[in-house]
Order: structure tokens, then sequence, then C-alpha cells
């Protein structure tokens, strides 16, 4: 009997070991059953405003083992040299939205996310893996989130962890807090204390939560549960949030810039009937005082244009800065954006209007009638090239009233960068406002044409002028209030 006992002792005993072994490997897989993306996406995108809300309030409430990996790119500069090198790694294109889930299958637009992205996920086909910027999907098990490039927020059903791009300690915890069900009793464990959340903006909108504890450099907030050691001596401010003073500076949200749309204003804003007037004004009074130097036509055209070029960097700055205070709330920057469209609308319809229907002084398009003696009365001064630099500074207050369009917009574009950033995009806006008037220079100075034949010219082309204004800045404005670009 007691052989037959230890027999079975030997045979069951392992039969036991694998069918627990077989639940425990059950249990981790269903425990692990994740499905992961990276996102990027930024604030004040018009089109991430529409999946921004589909991804991070409808999928990770109906899919609790969904994670998202969020590269926010407008207000976290860190982030941008990340989406070049995943978008060549890829080939998924430098447009956000983006949602990448391994190099075969990434999604790019709004209106493909939305209505694409639950598709893949019900699909299962990319569980358990992460999509590496080097272009390779690895197991999830083999991530270490705490060493994750740029600025990242890791998002999973009711909770978020946020990086301030800096090392930390205790990596394993930062992996568990994402992946373990259990994270609550992992941070009483560990003795941590709550502290004040800080809402992550999204466009559009913030997200909120109910709790929030700080781990080193790392932020986590979720919604649910408390901690058993929370008292409201532990509730106090976190400075490493989202949404810290600098961040604040910040919060202006990249309004799709692009070099399409800044040459585009330049563009109109060069061929502008004032801007043309004012320099061949200049040149006349240049000749008329001393017609045999023909030099001077060179040096005063050159001074000019050096003067508006200078001058309306400085506007620029007034107007971006101005256009940054303004910008306080995440909703003020959706807005903005389509106010911008508006005004590029209005304007363009105005050009057309004087295309149809020309009449000398148009509001938004010529310089007022008032103010064109006085400015003739400055201009007829300029005897020197010395004067015609000093001159033409002064001269930019006359022109601003009919220039002034397409550079607001210009400025409501750059606003979503730091004043320092957006001095590149100033000159090379200005360049093209004051090429015309630099061809013009030296055409004259070359004896190719006349001062009188190039006034001629634009008097005679004044309304085809306004017509090329026109259908440029109304098509640009139309795409940008309807969110086409």
């Amino acid at each position: 009997m007691k052989k037959i006992v230890k027999l079975l002792l030997i045979f069951i005993c392992p039969l036991m070991l694998l069918f627990n072994l077989s639940i425990v490997k059950k249990s981790r897989a269903a425990e692990t059953n994740f499905t992961s993306a990276v996102y990027f996406t930024g604030v004040g995108c018009p089109h991430c405003a529409k999946t921004d809300p589909f991804i991070f309030e409808q999928l990770l409430k109906k899919y609790p083992n969904l994670i998202i990996f969020e590269y926010e790119l407008y207000q976290k500069n860190e982030n941008g040299p990340l989406f070049l090198k995943y978008s060549e790694n890829y080939q998924s294109g430098l447009s956000i939205p983006l949602v990448i889930f391994n190099k075969d299958n990434f999604i790019t637009g709004d209106k493909s996310i939305i209505e694409e992205m639950e598709e893949i996920i019900d699909a299962k086909k990319y569980q358990n893996t992460f999509p590496t910027i080097s272009g390779q999907n690895i197991n999830l098990d083999q991530i270490d989130i705490s060493s994750l490039p740029g600025k990242v927020t890791i998002w999973r059903n009711q909770r978020a962890i946020s990086s301030s791009g800096e090392t930390i300690k205790d990596k394993q915890l930062i992996n568990d807090l994402v992946f373990k069900d259990d994270f609550i009793q992992l941070l009483n464990q560990n003795s941590y204390k709550e502290i004040k959340p800080e809402s992550i903006p999204l466009s559009g909108k913030n997200i909120s939560f109910q709790h929030a504890v700080n781990i080193e450099n790392w932020l986590f907030q979720w919604n649910g549960e408390g901690l058993i050691n929370k008292t409201d001596d532990n509730i106090v401010n976190n400075k490493l949030g989202p949404n810290n003073d600098n961040n604040l500076n910040n919060q202006t949200g990249n309004l799709n810039l692009t070099i399409a749309k800044i040459s585009s204003l330049a563009v109109v804003d060069a061929i502008n009937p004032c801007a043309l007037a004012v320099l061949t004004l200049m040149l006349f009074a240049i000749i008329t005082y001393s017609p045999e130097k023909r030099k001077n036509i060179l040096l005063a055209g050159l001074a000019f244009s050096a003067s508006v070029f200078i001058m309306y960097i400085f506007y620029g700055l007034v107007i971006i800065r101005f256009l940054q205070i303004v910008q306080v709330l995440t909703g003020i920057r959706i807005w903005l954006y389509k106010i911008l469209g508006l005004a590029a609308i209005i304007i363009g319809l105005l050009n057309l209007k004087d295309f149809f229907r020309y009449k000398p002084g148009g509001f938004l398009t010529e310089m007022p009638l008032f103010l064109r003696p006085k400015m003739q009365n400055f201009l007829f001064k300029v005897t020197r090239p010395r004067g015609a630099f000093l001159v033409g500074a002064f001269v930019t207050l006359f022109l601003l009233p009919c220039t002034i369009g397409p550079y607001v917009i210009t400025g409501g574009i750059l606003s979503s960068l730091e004043l320092v950033k957006t001095i590149p995009w100033l000159l090379f806006y200005n360049l093209i406002f004051i090429l015309p008037m630099i061809i013009i220079t030296l055409v004259c100075y070359g004896g190719f044409t006349s001062v009188e034949k190039v006034s001629g010219w634009k008097d005679k082309n004044i309304r085809y002028l306004h017509l090329t204004t026109g259908v440029i800045i109304l098509l640009l404005g139309l795409a940008m209030f309807f969110g086409w670009v």
C-alpha cells in the first residue's frame, strides 16, 4: 500500500506542479495582454483636437489594457528630434496626429485615426509589443519606461505618468505603475504621499485627475481610490507637473507651422501696392535731387530696404509677444487659429473687391488716403542714402495699415514658438517681403528701366496685384479656418 501511495505521489505531484504553472502562466499572460502604440500630437493642432479626446477619453476607457505612449511636440521641444527619427525609421511622414503600432501599420490624420484605430486594436495583432525609435518592435517585458527618450506621457485606463526627461533610480516602480493593476498597493508600500494633481493639456481641453504622486522626476496621476496616508497636509503644489510656470509660457501650441504658409503670406505682403509705391516715390525723390548720381539710387534703395527689414522684424516680435500673452488658455489657441483663418478670408475678399471695383485707399488693402500726403512730404525730403535709411524706418508706420493683415496672421502662426525661435522665421518672411524692393532698386540702378516706368507699371497693374493677393490669402484663410492645413 505504501508503495502504491509513493507511486501516486511521484506521478501526481509533477502533474499538479505543471497544472499550477500553466495557471500562473495563463494569469500572467492575461495580466500583460496589452496593446501599445506611440502617439505624436501637439497642443494647438486643430487635427489633434479631434483625435486627442477620441484616444484619451474614449479608447482608453473602452480598452483598459491599451497603453498610449504620447509625445507632445508643440509644448515639449525636446520631442521634435524624436519625431523626426520615428518618421525616418517608420517612413510615416512628418504630419500629425500620428499613431504608430509597428513599421507596417501606422495611421496619420484625424479622420484615419478615428476610423481605423479601434479596428486595429480589436484585431489584436500587436499585443505586448512596443515600437521603438530604431524602427523595431520589442516585447513589452523588455521595455524600460524610465529610459525612453524625450518627454513622454504614458496613458493607461484612468492613469497617466509623465516624464521630465531626466533619469530615475527606481526604474522597476515606473514599469509597475504602468503595467500592474494593484499600483495603489505599490505606492502605499513605498510610503508615497499624495500631491496636488495637475491637469494635462490636450488640444481644446484639459484632462484632470483626482490623485497624484511625485516619484523623483516623474509625475504619476490617476482617478479612483486614493492612498492610505493621504491627509490634507500631504496635498502640496507639484512644481514638476505639466502646468508649471515655465510650461505656461509655452502653452501656445504650434498652429501647424509650415514653410508654405509663411512663404505665401510673405509673398502676399511683398506684392502689396503700398510697399512698391513708397519705394518708387523715394527713388524718384533721390533722382530728382541728383539725377547725375545713379549710384545714389542703389545706395538709397538698399538703405531703405534694410530699414524696412529691421523695423518689420521689430514689429513682428511685438505682434508675436502680444499674441503669446493673449493665449493663456488652451481653448483660446484653438479659436485663434480659426480667427486668423477668418481674418485671412476677409482680407482676401477685400482684395478681390479691389480687383472688381478698385478704389484707392481700400480698407486693409492700401494706405489710407489721408496718410498719403504726409508720407510723400517725408519721402521728398530724402536727398541722400543716409536719409533714405532714417526716413524708411519712420515710413514703416505708414506702411503698417496696409501690410499688417498678413503679418498678424504670420505672427499668430509663429506665436506657438518661443520668442527667440521666431527670429529665423521673421528673417525668412521679411527677406521675401523686401525682395521686390531690392529687385526694383537693382533694375533702376542698372538702367534696365526707369523709376517712372516702374511706378507706371504698378499703377497700370494694381488691380491684378490685388487679384493675386486676394486669391492666395483667401485660399490660405479657407484652409486654416476649416482645418485643411
